[in-house]
């Protein structure tokens, strides 16, 4: 009997949109207890496409944070599917320097196709939400876990993915462009996007092999198995990452992103 043949890195992006896969609350359903979402940045208003809250993992006071697509097509519209404006970096940023002030370790659930590039965004600052998270969460002084549980779409993704350890479900994906963006551009024709895509290298293993993700998970069909192992996995994590001394592990996530594409 032949072999069964390995899915393509297309199918892999359209694993990580499908319609039945969990999103960031079913992760958080899951894996945390005592959730309680805080709302708003403080300076324009709240994004529902980003929920923040504090929880308890294992019982341990964790700040949560994940980008939240929607189940159904009302909740998609409500939340924009999961494409972020300015305040939902913000809001997520502000939540991350209580985390920091409170010594709670901060884990990013990831699942965006990228930033909203609408114009009311870039005239509240977009590009500028993204880069102070990107320098904020680089010198943290808490433990920080990304985990891309879907798409993981340019900017908008990197903007919660800064963190000592990045972690990627099998059938999630992450790359700076979207297969369909990257075949406009490239050849004018997004009915390439399957040839992008494997230009582009978006697979979990791709990118555990180029050590840009740190660990990849394998999806069963039982979720259940999944949810306990990730929740058996980031209680280990923080402890081992809680113990460090700030300086170092700031320091030893700085060099972590630096060593990004390397090739020797």
């Amino acid at each position: 009997m032949a072999a069964a043949a390995q899915p393509t890195a297309y199918d892999r992006v359209q694993a990580a949109r499908a319609k039945d896969r969990p999103t960031g609350l079913d992760y958080i359903e899951h894996l945390f207890t005592d959730f309680v979402e805080l709302h708003g940045d403080r300076r324009f208003g709240d994004d529902p496409a980003v929920v923040c809250g504090i929880a308890r993992l294992g019982g341990r006071p964790v700040t949560v944070i994940a980008q939240q697509k929607g189940r159904d097509t009302k909740e998609k519209i409500a939340r924009n599917f999961g494409s972020a404006h300015p305040e939902g970096y913000r809001k997520a940023l502000r939540q991350m320097k209580l985390a920091e002030k409170f010594h709670r370790p901060v884990i990013c659930l990831v699942d965006t196709a990228g930033a909203y590039c609408g114009l009311e965004a870039e005239e509240r600052g977009q590009g500028a939400a993204i880069a102070e998270n990107l320098m904020e969460m680089m010198t943290l002084k808490t433990p920080i876990i990304s985990i891309l549980i879907g798409e993981g779409g340019s900017g908008g993704a990197l903007g919660l993915a800064v963190a000592d350890e990045v972690w990627m479900l099998e059938n999630a994906v992450y790359s700076v462009i979207s297969p369909e963006g990257c075949a406009s551009i490239l050849w004018k024709d997004p009915s390439r996007a399957p040839e992008a895509a494997e230009c582009l290298q978006v697979t979990a293993r791709q990118l555990f092999e180029k050590k840009i993700a740190d660990k990849v998970f394998t999806e069963p069909r039982n979720r259940e198995r999944l949810y306990a192992l990730l929740g058996e996995k980031l209680e280990k994590a923080l402890a081992k990452y809680s113990a460090m001394d700030p300086e170092k592990l700031t320091e030893r996530r700085y060099q972590r992103f630096r060593r990004y594409g390397r090739t020797e």
